[in-house]
């Protein structure tokens, strides 16, 4: 689109910038706190609220603990949390087979919430990497990471977490061919209203490594995920692997990590003109926190600046740690 601007003086740009209530008029971008999807993490046992020493200000909740933190988000708007576990080291296996125990920990927080904490949705994460005692998202055999054997077990997961009352099931493993596999298997277990939101878009990235502190599977993890996850090299790929997605049966799709790839997120809604969401993940977010806990930035403003470059760049909704903190600000 084009446009036919007179030149100054006739047209002051700063006029609509003198006044607050004008700069809120004219504001193209509005953020607000249903934009948010907060993810946290779980753990086993009773009164528990321990930091995650990577990513301060962040804590895993036992399942009592995580009612509470539960209804402060939904108190302050925000629609949707997202359960990541922490496993006991003893629980993991090559198979991940604790992923498909009907009383694994996700199940029990999904019950938890669903039990206490009313109108939010609850989004639980697809793949093994927390449950295997590889670190690796899926099954591995000679260090080759098996893609149709790992799909079988990631419909096992989809439907444990379906049947616990999971909303969203989120396939983060980045196997080909899982989405469809995880609809015919939640439809075919009579979960036709069970959404998907695929991880269509994920990078291998070294920005996830403070997530792998909170969830316990980085000490455990052999080798790399590049033959799985994206080169962060490539933006068309990332369009054939959306499309694919979509094609699949996925609802929502989302884009990972967050700020090196806003570009990425514009283009996939262009492009598809889909839900389309965007998650600013661990290492962006303990980057900025130390740089703040630091004194050398504001940490409400630019918080806040960075949630609006989602936004700006065309996404639907944001999966942060963050959310909580720019909820309270927004509602303020």
């Amino acid at each position: 689109m084009s446009t036919v601007t007179p030149s100054f003086p006739s047209i002051r740009m700063r006029r609509n910038r003198r006044t607050p209530w004008l700069r809120r008029l004219v504001q193209e971008t509005k953020l607000t706190p249903s934009d948010f999807i907060w993810p946290v993490f779980v753990v086993d046992g009773e009164g528990q609220k321990t930091p995650v020493s990577a990513m301060p200000g962040v804590f895993r909740y036992s399942t009592d603990m995580l009612i509470e933190a539960v209804k402060d988000a939904k108190d302050l708007g925000i629609p949707m949390v997202a359960i990541f576990p922490f496993i006991d080291p003893a629980l993991k296996t090559p198979d991940g087979a604790e992923a498909w125990n009907s009383d694994n920990l996700v199940c029990r927080a999904v019950r938890a919430i669903k039990d206490n904490v009313h109108y939010i949705g609850v989004m639980c994460d697809v793949a093994l990497d927390p449950f295997n005692s590889d670190g690796h998202d899926g099954i591995v055999q000679d260090g080759i990471i098996l893609n149709d054997e790992s799909v079988e077990c990631l419909v096992k997961q989809s439907i444990n977490q379906a049947e616990a009352g999971c909303d969203v099931i989120a396939p983060s493993d980045m196997m080909d061919g899982r989405v469809a596999a995880i609809r015919a298997g939640l439809d075919g277990a009579g979960h036709q209203d069970v959404a998907i939101m695929s991880y269509a878009a994920k990078y291998s990235s070294g920005f996830y490594d403070p997530f792998r502190d909170a969830i316990g599977s980085g000490a455990m993890l052999k080798g790399d995920k590049k033959t799985y996850q994206m080169s962060p090299a490539n933006s068309d790929e990332a369009l054939r692997e959306v499309a694919l997605d979509i094609s699949e049966g996925a609802d929502m799709v989302m884009v990972k990590p967050g700020l090196p790839y806003l570009d990425i997120v514009r283009r996939v809604k262009d492009t598809f003109a889909m839900p389309t969401f965007v998650y600013n993940v661990s290492g962006e977010y303990a980057m900025l926190r130390s740089a703040c806990d630091n004194g050398f930035l504001e940490y409400n403003r630019v918080m806040m600046e960075t949630m609006q470059s989602f936004k700006r760049a065309g996404s639907d909704g944001i999966l942060t740690y963050h959310a909580i903190d720019a909820a309270t600000i927004l509602n303020d």
